[in-house]
């Protein structure tokens, strides 16, 4: 039986777009984006730090107390139309307290980010691109820093300071930028050696150049997901430190403070312990959950 080849055809056969990307283009951050809103637990955390980081801002300005006014006439009073989440020993609002020790929290927070982006990515690109005496050099620094317990360090600084969050600032300008940096010189050692580096030094690009058009946007989903693995690091530090008494002292508000009062409380007055435990355990878990979704969405070993 003959066929007739005319009386078919290719189905979904365009000649014309046979070289036709069919898949939009995008850029790297804008498809973590996609990946990262599939993460439930991400998104979630993301809109609890949202809330938390406006109620720092505005929750103080809500009523008429400031976080050190005193009235004895009004302690351990419980949570009221009047004083939301009730008063402590002094008769001081707990609702200013807590979010100006929120903001305390906020403050390490972004202080440990910029201290990660600044001190340590530089100082990390620039020991492994240099190499050699002075990378030496750099790493023995670093490896002093490493060895000094920050505890150790802090106790040091109150001897010679008074303690409150200019001591735990500088601690944390001191030390808390080395394992990001050590993180960040790791991965240039990998970078600097591949063909597209050693093309943009054969074309004349310096140093400088390499660093931030090449080594920090290759390696910037790891410098993301550390520093926000390390911002729940420094807010429990910033809390341990006030809870021992090394840090913010009465009648500051901080997190760490107002969970050692409602400690000390706790049998009585129970609601002083449980707010401010339930805001820090709030940021230190959303924090984490963050930075789980962020290394998946940044991995490109996530993509399908």
């Amino acid at each position: 039986m003959d066929f007739d080849e005319n009386s078919f055809e290719v189905v979904g056969y365009q000649k014309d777009s046979q070289e036709v990307i069919t898949r939009p283009q995008m850029s790297m951050f804008k498809e973590s984006w996609i990946r990262l809103k599939k993460n439930k637990g991400a998104m979630l955390s993301l809109v609890i730090l949202s809330i938390l980081i406006v109620m720092a801002i505005i929750g103080p300005h809500l009523n008429e107390y400031s976080y050190e006014q005193t009235d004895y006439d009004k302690v351990f009073q419980k949570p009221s139309s009047e004083h939301w989440l009730g008063t402590d020993r002094f008769g001081r609002d707990q609702w200013t307290r807590i979010w100006e020790g929120t903001r305390i929290s906020l403050y390490i927070a972004f202080l440990a980010a910029t201290l990660d982006l600044i001190i340590g990515v530089m100082y990390g690109a620039i020991s492994a691109l240099l190499g050699g005496r002075v990378d030496n050099v750099m790493q023995r620094i670093i490896e002093v820093l490493v060895g000094i317990p920050n505890l150790i360090l802090i106790i040091l600084l109150i001897m010679l300071m008074k303690p409150g969050i200019v001591t735990i600032t500088i601690a944390m300008v001191i030390t808390g930028w080395v394992n990001m940096a050590r993180l960040v010189r790791s991965q240039v050692f990998k970078l600097k050696t591949q063909e597209f580096i050693l093309a943009s030094r054969a074309l004349g690009a310096s140093n400088g150049r390499l660093i931030k058009e090449h080594f920090i946007p290759n390696t910037v989903g790891l410098i993301i997901v550390n520093m926000m693995f390390t911002i729940p690091a420094a807010i429990f530090t910033e809390a341990f430190l006030s809870f021992i008494g090394l840090g913010l002292q009465e009648p500051l508000a901080s997190l760490g403070v107002l969970i050692n009062d409602g400690f000390q409380a706790m049998r009585n007055h129970f609601y002083l312990l449980l707010f401010p435990a339930l805001v820090i355990v709030g940021l230190m878990v959303c924090f984490n959950l963050l930075a789980d979704g962020l290394r998946d969405a940044l991995d490109p070993k996530m993509k399908k």
